[in-house]
């Protein structure tokens, strides 16, 4: 199945960078948001994401003015009739996430793909409330998804091979570089990352190094480009903790009980670079 045009549901931080991906390398994009003003908002980070490409010089104005041609913004799910792949990049909750697919579910032929941007949600428990779990499928883009080249392509146990040769094909497509990965909590990526994180804040907690030896350490040790703790306080101490607490509950293994200064500190509210204060000051 070719995909001409793709539907994206949430304008916000990664709805408008995978419409921004699509529109760069030629793909029409209808971006849905519950209100104009969302929409809005989403097609200006767009257009300011593009304005620094141009002057990074890796843009021409033309190529600009066209990548924004291609989005088309709405409020309504009909708009989404003219694609071929509808990805659901909402909020990471269930209930919210399970809703929105069932009204894409309800709208779009048959033999289109729905697709969720999940982290930890699992794709079979998604694809069972659609009447098309044989065309569900995960694609976890990454933040930026205009720079990282990574996509996690998600079977869960109904995806064909058609739907995932279709989805494989179309993140190449955009540049990107796609895995796939069988449905589990935490896919790859982020089940060998969050854990890393966990057990620097173990190292952190018995005084073994302070915070900036530790992230000095993987950063010259590891090639990082950032240390463990540093990258905590941008995704959010809270959900690097949510993330433990799934992993423990549905793994059931002890490895993965998250460190009591992690739990501490998102107590106190300290959460990384959002509240200020995380591991480090902001």
């Amino acid at each position: 199945m070719k995909i001409d045009t793709v539907g994206i549901i949430g304008a916000g931080t990664m709805g408008n960078g995978i419409a921004q991906a699509c529109a760069v390398c030629g793909i029409p994009v209808v971006m849905v948001d519950i209100s104009d003003a969302a929409v809005a908002k989403g097609v200006a980070t767009i257009a300011a994401s593009l304005d620094r490409l141009i002057k990074k010089e890796k843009l021409t104005l033309a190529e600009r003015d066209a990548a924004l041609a291609r989005i088309t913004g709405s409020t309504r799910y009909e708009d989404l009739a003219s694609a071929q792949l509808v990805i659901e990049a909402a909020t990471e909750n269930f209930d919210l996430k399970v809703k929105i697919i069932k009204q894409i579910d309800a709208i779009v032929a048959p033999e289109v793909i729905i697709a969720s941007n999940t982290s930890s949600i699992s794709i079979t428990k998604l694809a069972a409330v659609t009447s098309r779990a044989d065309r569900f499928i995960g694609m976890h883009f990454f933040n930026p998804v205009p720079l990282m080249a990574l996509v996690e392509i998600i079977r869960g146990l109904q995806t064909s091979d058609a739907t995932h040769d279709a989805v494989h094909a179309m993140a190449q497509a955009l540049g990107k570089t796609p895995i796939t990965v069988k449905n589990a909590p935490g896919f790859v990526v982020n089940r060998i990352l969050v854990p890393m994180i966990n057990e620097a804040f173990f190292v952190l907690a018995e005084g073994l190094a302070t915070a900036e030896d530790i992230d000095a350490g993987m950063k010259l040790g590891c090639n990082q480009p950032i240390g463990p703790l540093a990258l905590a306080d941008m995704v959010g101490l809270d959900v690097c903790l949510a993330v433990m607490d799934v992993y423990l509950a549905e793994f059931g293994d002890s490895k993965y009980r998250a460190c009591p200064l992690l739990k501490e500190m998102v107590a106190a509210g300290r959460l990384g670079r959002k509240t200020k204060q995380g591991v480090y000051a902001y």
